[in-house]
C-alpha cells in the first residue's frame, strides 16, 4: 500500500506521477489535481484542461485572460 502525498490515505490502488524530477504518490485524481495542476492567474481555479498561456501566466479560459487585460485571446476564431 502507498500513502497519498496530499490526504495521507493509505491506499492499495495509489499511483505515482513523475514531473520534472519530482515523484508524487496519489490515491485519486482529485488529490493529484489539487497538488499539481496550475492555478488560473485570474480566478485561481485549477486548470485541468488546456487553458491558455499569455505573457508567461496561465489562465483557465479566454474570459479570465481578458479580465486580466489580454483581450487578444478568444475562445473561438472569428
Amino acid at each position: 500500500m502507498a500513502i497519498c502525498s496530499v490526504c495521507g490515505n493509505d491506499y492499495d490502488k495509489a499511483f505515482t506521477i513523475h514531473k520534472g524530477g519530482e515523484i508524487r504518490i496519489f490515491d485519486s485524481f482529485e488529490c493529484a489535481i489539487h497538488a499539481m495542476a496550475p492555478a488560473c492567474a485570474h480566478c485561481q481555479c485549477r486548470i485541468v484542461g488546456h487553458g491558455v498561456e499569455v505573457a508567461e501566466k496561465f489562465y483557465c479560459c479566454a474570459h479570465c485572460a481578458g479580465q486580466a487585460g489580454h483581450s487578444e485571446i478568444r475562445d473561438r476564431a472569428v
